[in-house]
Order: C-alpha cells, then structure tokens, then sequence
C-alpha cells in the first residue's frame, strides 16, 4: 500500500479529496480499489464541467462490478488524470496518489468540512 498524502478527506462512499493549492484532487480510496478487484475502466467527467455535491461524476469498472464515482464538492472540472483512462490498472497500484482522477475548482469551501 503506497504511503498516504497529508491532507486527505473522505467519504462514505470511499471517494478521497486532497487539497493541492487552490484546486481540489479526488480519487477513490485503497479499500475501493480492493473492493473492485482488477479494474479495466474508468469514465471520467469532461474537463469543464460543473459538478454538484453528492452528484455522480464518473465510473469505475472492474472485472468484478461497476460503481459510480461520486462528489463530495461542487466545483468545476479543471483537469482529467489521462492515465487511468489509459491504464485502468494504476488505481489498483496507486489509488490516493498517483491514480487520482479529477481536479476541481471548488465551488464552497464549506463542502469540505462535511
């Protein structure tokens, strides 16, 4: 298990939130990963979109099952992680570093704290 970054936030749902300067990185966690088993595919949102709290922002298949990836914040889509849609494989290595998979210009700062 690759060692967590500081500042990590997250959510029942087993999505993960860092802070990284004034964007917001999110992922989903190691135990989500291990949950899915060998995963073959991720849809991401288009950068620039607008997503809401709560809202569904994506998918992550594996060879086991499909689950939705959720949004702890609003905020717009800044930027994809290009990577995991080409090799789904690097979120079963590196789930809450490397194989993050969006970054957010947050709406309310607030969001956060729930």
């Amino acid at each position: 298990m690759s060692e967590v970054p500081e500042g990590l936030h997250y959510t029942k749902e087993h999505e993960w939130i860092r802070i990284d300067g004034d964007e917001f990185v999110l992922g989903i966690t190691d135990h989500a990963q291990h949950a899915l088993t060998d995963i073959v595919y991720v849809e991401l949102p288009e950068v620039g979109l607008t997503v809401e709290k709560d809202g569904n922002a994506g998918v992550v298949e594996s060879t086991k099952a499909a689950s939705d990836v959720y949004t702890p914040i609003s905020g717009e889509v800044l930027e994809n992680n290009q990577a995991i849609v080409d090799d789904p494989a690097k979120i079963n290595s590196d789930p809450e570093n490397e194989a993050w998979f969006f970054k957010l210009k947050i709406k309310d700062i607030s969001e956060v704290d729930s």
